[in-house]
């Protein structure tokens, strides 16, 4: 808004409240301080992007996270001068999972395979983690630049997305390196500094001269990323859920106004055959959503790491709320299933009919003369009366 129109619009009415009351009205001071910090600059790269990845979906912090946000406060606002500057911690989930085939031949050179994922040492002026469950995790990266990687690299290559999502689901934490402090998550900060020997769990140890992060924390790094890419690929399974229960929401409706399902049988069909990728996906997908991976029964302070991020972004409760959505939508699915039944019953009933009319017709046709004769006496040749015999 123009701020000389705006100082015009303020000093009228402040005139004409003194000219209707006679009270002098209080003046009110306007500050006009352009926030040129929180507009993000968008790069531009030299040549044009033959894809580009697809709008994320605004995501709003976990109320955990929201309230615990004030631990992080004494971090932020007593700087030292071993404390790097704070940077962002992104998560996109680009498709349901990744082909691994497909994935290890598009990335870039110097990637390696840490357990379930594939680490990018140095990308630009952070790293980034890409994993099976269908999500890219960047350290130290912009968001226009975290969407250039998926740009070209993830979706470079045909084949690598599998069932690729409509919207990308968008995670943002934020860390900060110290290596006086010990390594956790302090409200909505991630501290990277010391942490314990790690004995039971191999870590590659590149030389910090290809890393754009101290390899000294990469185990921790591990771990959350690992906690963060299980969230985003939660919430895409949120996001699903919650498109296929709006399409069936007037399906109660209907049924109780028409009696009638307001679907096809290749429709219902498909909406079975949706909730049961949706029960797959929660209980036999790449990511068990209510389960700790196996790689930390071994390791307590990488499970520590785990753990806390999990806990901050409400994974544990978010999967109970999808599970109990999915028993509802299982509730709907056996209503589904009647009305199948039903319909296919309603059909059966109508060809046996429709068979039996048929056979009646072909048999009146077929022995309708001699039925007549035996009926009446009348012979078809003669048109004559005879006693029918006894």
């Amino acid at each position: 808004m123009n701020i000389t129109r705006l100082t015009r619009s303020a000093l009228r009415a402040n005139r004409a409240t003194f000219l209707l009351t006679g009270t002098k009205p209080p003046t009110h001071r306007i500050n006009y301080k352009p926030q040129y910090s929180s507009i993000r600059t968008i790069v531009s790269t030299s040549r044009k992007l033959a894809h580009s990845p697809p709008p994320a979906s605004p995501k709003s912090k976990p109320q955990t996270l929201r309230r615990a946000a004030q631990a992080s406060l004494p971090i932020r606002s007593n700087p030292t001068p071993t404390r790097g500057t704070i940077r962002p911690v992104l998560t996109l989930a680009t498709a349901e999972s990744y082909n691994p085939h497909f994935l290890e031949g598009t990335l870039p050179a110097g990637s390696q395979r840490v357990h379930a994922a594939w680490w990018i040492p140095k990308w630009k002026s952070g790293e980034v983690w890409v994993f099976d469950s269908g999500s890219c995790v960047f350290w130290g990266l912009s968001e226009a630049e975290a969407r250039m990687f998926v740009a070209e690299v993830i979706m470079r290559v045909k084949g690598v997305e599998v069932d690729k999502l409509k919207t990308l689901e968008l995670e943002e934490l934020e860390f900060v390196t110290d290596p006086k402090e010990t390594t956790r998550l302090q409200g909505d900060l991630i501290i990277l500094g010391q942490i314990p020997p790690i004995s039971e769990v191999e870590f590659p140890s590149p030389p910090s001269s290809s890393t754009a992060i101290s390899p000294e924390t990469l185990p921790a790094r591990y771990a959350f990323s690992h906690a963060l890419a299980r969230s985003s690929a939660l919430a895409a399974l949120e996001t699903s859920l919650d498109s296929y229960l709006h399409s069936v929401s007037r399906l109660p409706s209907t049924l109780g106004t028409t009696g009638k399902p307001g679907l096809g049988r290749k429709e219902l069909r498909m909406k079975l055959g949706q909730l049961m990728r949706f029960r797959q996906g929660v209980n036999l997908g790449r990511e068990s959503f209510g389960d700790t991976p196996d790689l930390y029964w071994t390791e307590p302070v990488l499970e520590g790491y785990f753990d806390s991020v999990s806990e901050a972004l409400e994974i544990k409760a978010r999967a109970d709320s999808v599970n109990a959505k999915i028993t509802y939508a299982a509730e709907l699915q056996g209503l589904l299933r009647e009305l199948l039944a039903e319909s296919s019953g309603h059909r059966m009933e109508l060809i046996i009919i429709a068979l039996i009319a048929v056979e009646v017709v072909i048999a009146i046709i077929r022995d309708g003369p001699e039925l007549w004769h035996m009926l009446t006496g009348v012979s078809e040749a003669d048109g004559q009366h005879s006693e029918p015999t006894k």
